[in-house]
């Protein structure tokens, strides 16, 4: 358990839908307030995976360090609790250089797990694991439906085509021989010595569905299918976690022969939306996240939320202490 420092240090989080313009705005907070960006998203700290995940190219990330990007090859193991443990040591380093974390990205379960801590749980169990996805296979649906018979209260809040996540937590029922709400009730191991300032982006929903659709147009003309193949080529096979991102799995169904072009945008823009609107109803229940109306690269939002953070960087808030 981190040890609780004898002062807090400050640590921006910067949340919201994919394609609210975090990046953008991480990169002017960053600059602005002497920062280092700690990526909070799943799919960006898989090397390779650039054009579909939306990584800054480095070319234009001005010189500010990111760290937990192309960080670990595709076909490598990377948990919520793999990442609490490696950013919990880079906000130490980030701090002790005497700069100011940003942590941007729109995976919240990755946020949650840095700052609130998780639950101690069992070890993965991979032939239980191998037999889980067997059964799914046989039988689809059958998973979420032995779920709800172990731990209900679990099972609502997991989509049943949600697969890691109902895998996970049949896993914690069947080690700890009880529900899984009842293991993550025991405590969580949260974040000491800094104090948070969490701001969540969130433009009107029709404006960000255009968006994104333009997004993946220009993905898929920008080279995403070729990004597929090579990253096939290197030896990588395509059952690796990140291929099953949103764009990476379509573009793969196109690599074999599954999908047209137009299918897999079509189904591309759906999930997206879909993704979207998971996300931003995740960040809603965030606590103590502050709420900005718009894009993060709109000049006008970024103005506010620059004038927030200097106001808060100034004024130790100790509402806001972990």
């Amino acid at each position: 358990m981190d040890q609780p420092l004898p002062y807090t240090r400050p640590l921006v989080a910067l949340v919201g839908p994919t394609g609210s313009g975090k990046s953008h705005l991480a990169l002017a907070i960053a600059q602005r307030f002497s920062g280092e960006i700690l990526n909070c998203d799943s799919v960006q700290v898989f090397r390779f995976f650039n054009i579909g995940a939306a990584k800054t190219p480095e070319t234009e990330r001005r010189g500010i360090p990111h760290h937990l990007i192309d960080a670990l090859n595709p076909d490598e193991v990377f948990t919520a609790g793999d990442f609490s443990r490696a950013g919990r040591q880079i906000l130490h380093e980030i701090t002790e250089r005497g700069n100011l974390p940003v942590v941007t990205g729109g995976t919240g379960f990755y946020l949650r797990a840095l700052i609130d801590g998780l639950a101690p749980g069992p070890v993965r169990d991979e032939d239980l694991r191998v037999r889980l996805v067997q059964r799914e296979k046989r039988r689809p649906g059958s998973l979420h439906r032995l779920l709800r018979r172990f731990d209900r209260n679990t099972a609502t809040r997991i989509h049943s085509n949600d697969l890691p996540k109902l895998i996970r937590a049949l896993e914690i029922c069947f080690a700890a021989r009880l529900p899984a709400t009842e293991v993550f009730a025991a405590g969580r191991d949260a974040l000491h010595g800094y104090r948070v300032l969490k701001i969540g982006l969130f433009p009107d929903r029709e404006q960000l569905y255009k968006r994104l659709e333009g997004r993946l147009e220009a993905m898929f003309a920008e080279g995403l299918l070729h990004e597929v193949q090579s990253i096939l080529a290197r030896g990588y096979s395509a059952l690796a976690k990140p291929f099953e991102s949103i764009g990476y799995k379509q573009a793969l169904q196109m690599v074999t022969g599954n999908l047209s072009l137009k299918d897999a945008l079509f189904y591309s823009r759906r999930d997206t939306r879909r993704y979207a609107k998971r996300q931003m109803t995740w960040f809603r229940q965030e606590p103590g996240l502050e709420f900005f109306h718009g894009f993060g690269d709109d000049p006008a939002i970024a103005a506010k939320v620059e004038e927030r953070v200097d106001q808060w960087l100034r004024n130790d808030d100790p509402a806001s202490d972990c």
